[in-house]
């Protein structure tokens, strides 16, 4: 008897059984005691070894992907290329874009693994929308507050707005794969609209869609800083990303393996708010970067997050990197906002991977 314990966000928290199989050290074998290996060229070890192999050659093109993107980031632009606009402009866009970009994929993989839906993300799970209605909610009734303190409120606004979204799938019937980003969205829609009521009555549809959808064209040097705090984040989530894999094995089998649950999941929570309230306040929402980045990693990586989350920070650069040229390329010398060049990327890949999951379901 095999016991195979998936680790991934789709995952139950119970192990499943599969019948005329024992366990017998990394291998597994028949009940009749004979090696599973067919051969040396099919065992785990060489299967291991050319998976890692692959994994280093993604690695290293995605490093150079990077760098190439980067130096064109830093060349594209409408003033001249001298000294003064790398340090003030393009130097601190660029930077901004790795960051947030980077973040907000790291963000989606976290909460994907503590939701256990491949499909979930702040934008998928009305983080986003609720974040944005506390920093406008700070600028109504706080105008002359630092951006520091909008940027807190935001933090807490996403966190309660999360929490309503778990407490809403815990009464759900159903923990439908398709369901539960479906109910995100539809939560997130409501909030938004909300927002956009408050903002008429106090004249601030500008900022909020400032907010609400991902513009690094305003990014200068002095006000794109507080992103390094998500980078901060970044690194954190790397060293502790064995624990949100584990966390989302469920409560039970969580505890059996010395973690609190509980605290896990609230750590996981608080990390994602402050990168999405950041992110928000510095240069607006990014949508559908935490479903599209994580759900590539892992066709390579695995679900084990230690592994993933590095690829998946640098997948979720490249994919900005590679959006806002082309949102600053496509009607040169004029540019499209990050957003909604990245909105309609995500939406389709968002799309094409509920198509393919109704797929899999139906075979």
């Amino acid at each position: 008897m095999t016991v195979d314990l998936q680790a991934g966000p789709d995952a139950r928290s119970t192990p499943r059984v599969r019948p005329g199989t024992v366990a017998s050290g990394s291998v597994w074998e028949p009940a009749t005691g004979t090696s599973a290996r067919a051969d040396q060229a099919s065992s785990p070890a060489s299967v291991s070894r050319s998976g890692s192999t692959a994994a280093r050659v993604v690695a290293v093109a995605g490093l150079l992907a990077l760098v190439v993107l980067t130096v064109a980031s830093l060349g594209v632009g409408v003033a001249d290329f001298d000294l003064s606009t790398l340090l003030t402009s393009r130097g601190p866009r660029t930077a901004a874009l790795l960051l947030a970009g980077s973040a907000m994929a790291v963000s989606g993989l976290v909460m994907q693994l503590l939701v256990r839906n491949r499909f979930v993300e702040p934008s998928t799970a009305g983080t986003t929308e609720f974040a944005s209605l506390g920093v406008l909610a700070a600028t109504i009734w706080m105008p002359g507050a630092p951006i520091g303190v909008k940027m807190l409120i935001g933090t807490l606004a996403a966190l309660a707005g999360t929490a309503i979204f778990l407490r809403i799938l815990r009464g759900l019937p159903t923990r439908n794969t398709l369901l539960v980003p479906l109910v995100g969205i539809m939560l997130g829609g409501v909030v938004g609209a909300f927002c956009t009521y408050l903002a008429l009555q106090f004249d601030l549809l500008q900022s909020l869609g400032a907010w609400t959808s991902a513009d690094f064209s305003t990014v200068i040097a002095g006000r794109y800083e507080l992103l390094w705090l998500v980078g901060i984040l970044t690194v954190v989530t790397v060293l502790v990303a064995d624990r949100f894999t584990v966390a989302g094995l469920g409560s039970d089998l969580t505890t059996n393996l010395g973690l609190d649950h509980r605290s896990t999941v609230r750590l996981g929570l608080a990390l994602v708010s402050v990168v999405v309230a950041v992110v928000v306040v510095t240069t607006g929402a990014i949508p559908f970067l935490g479903l599209v980045v994580p759900n590539v990693a892992r066709l390579f990586l695995g679900d084990n997050a230690r592994r993933p989350v590095p690829g998946v920070a640098l997948g979720g650069a490249l994919l900005v990197l590679s959006c806002d040229l082309l949102a600053r390329l496509v009607r040169y010398p004029a540019e499209l906002p990050l957003g909604t060049v990245l909105g309609v990327v995500g939406a389709s890949v968002f799309l094409y991977l509920l198509l393919k999951d109704r797929r899999v379901r139906a075979t």
